[in-house]
């Protein structure tokens, strides 16, 4: 796994992910990762997953990371349907590359349905391009 820090005191989610942002409405949460909605939504169901410990972005991800993806994307997916009834076929998941991430802390976004996103958010979210990679098998170190 790659290296394992606790949190980060200045680190927004991971204040968030230890309960420290009382702004924030965390919907799901294991030991593992917790999962908010995105302050800045680019369409009607925009959340974010992250690992409850530190990790700085993809870059600082290993093989040993791939059960730590496959989970924050199964637990995307749990609630988008769960919660929402949101058919997953009809939503975008993947990670900003440096350097065009907004905070320094591992985030998976789910944003559904593509079809309702605005063209800038199409671009900012635009897959498998150099600062947005879709998640898929073969993305997972």
């Amino acid at each position: 796994m790659a290296s394992v820090q606790s949190t980060l005191p200045n680190c927004i989610f991971c204040k968030i992910a230890t309960g420290n942002d009382p702004a924030t409405d965390i919907v799901f949460q294991n030991e593992r990762i917790c999962i908010f909605k995105d302050i800045r939504p680019a369409s009607d169901f925009h959340y974010l997953a992250i690992p409850n410990h530190h990790l700085e972005n993809v870059n600082s991800l290993t093989a040993a990371d791939k059960p730590l993806l496959e989970e924050l994307k199964r637990e995307l997916v749990n609630y988008m349907q769960s919660s929402r009834g949101i058919d997953p076929s009809e939503a975008s998941f993947g990670f900003h590359i440096p350097p065009f991430t907004s905070v320094k802390h591992l985030h998976m976004h789910a944003i559904a349905p593509v079809s309702k996103m605005g063209f800038i958010s199409r671009m900012i979210f635009r897959p498998n391009t150099m600062w947005f990679k879709t998640v898929s098998l073969s993305f997972y170190p």
